[in-house]
């Protein structure tokens, strides 16, 4: 006999979730919150909730610093060869492909000149997405002859900055650079320019031992990582513990390496304050 007579059965039902668009969300490296895309687009890539900066790329850079069609590039057309036929698991020119058709960009840097508020400049700006910023000699000639024409047209410049080092598939050509950028940022100071360079995250290695770290007054965005070599391998050279937060902005304005920490929605005000400093 039955323990329950009247025992009814039950069937599992699906409930189909409903079709969310991909892309829509992010995770916050900074907070760690879900936040809406594009909430943090609109929000010049920084994050409502805490803050954190995220990389941005360089046409919205120019956009967000330069005046409505202000901005006119130099040298657009310029691209890297494989001078020393590099050979490795991936060529140089295949790298070279892939990272052009994925910014739709022909080099880590746009250089050109530009009006920020009232002035006239010279302005360059790196991005992270092309090989990592890494400084090749197209790199290194783009921002040389931005630096050049700024000093014969009188123009102050602007760099946006950003490197993860020299481009290892260009070999010394790529380490040449570094004495080229800053001896053209030298007759610009002797001809009583201002430059400013921005640090953005990262700014490391071949860039920041030369055109980076030589403004007049040296800006960085919030917790941009900054540096020769990574603390990584300064802790495995030095044996020693490193402080906390070594080499993130905050910790190198503490020190007197750079002069100010500028969160990217008050960079352009700030610039232009400047600007306006320097053309007394």
């Amino acid at each position: 006999m039955p323990l329950f007579k009247n025992r009814q059965s039950y069937t599992a039902v699906q409930v189909r979730k409903k079709d969310i668009p991909g892309g829509l969300w992010m995770k916050c490296k900074g907070c760690a919150e879900i936040i809406f895309k594009q909430e943090v687009e609109q929000n010049l890539h920084v994050c409502p909730k805490c803050g954190h900066h995220f990389r941005m790329p360089r046409r919205e850079r120019i956009s967000m610093l330069a005046e409505p069609d202000s901005f006119h590039e130099y040298d657009a057309g310029m691209t890297s060869v494989d001078s020393l036929q590099f050979t490795g698991t991936a060529s140089y020119e295949d790298k070279l492909e892939t990272n052009i058709a994925k910014t739709g960009e022909q080099e880590a840097v746009t250089c050109g000149e530009a009006r920020v508020g009232n002035h006239e400049v010279g302005l360059g700006v790196m991005d992270f997405a092309f090989l990592g910023a890494s400084m090749g000699s197209v790199v290194g000639e783009k921002a040389t002859r931005m630096f050049e024409r700024s000093t014969q047209q009188g123009r102050p410049i602007l760099m946006i900055c950003t490197s993860g080092g020299a481009r290892m598939y260009e070999g010394m050509l790529s380490l040449m650079q570094m004495a080229k950028t800053s001896a053209a940022l030298e007759r610009h100071a002797e001809a009583g320019l201002a430059y400013i360079p921005v640090l953005t995250h990262p700014t490391t290695a071949g860039v920041m031992a030369s055109f980076a770290s030589l403004g007049d007054v040296i800006l960085a965005e919030p917790e941009a990582l900054i540096g020769f070599a990574g603390p990584r391998v300064i802790k495995e050279t030095t044996q020693q513990d490193l402080p906390e937060g070594f080499q993130r902005a905050e910790f190198l304005l503490d020190h007197g390496l750079i002069d100010r920490v500028v969160p990217r929605p008050e960079l352009k005000s700030t610039l232009v304050q400047l600007l306006d400093y320097f053309d007394r």
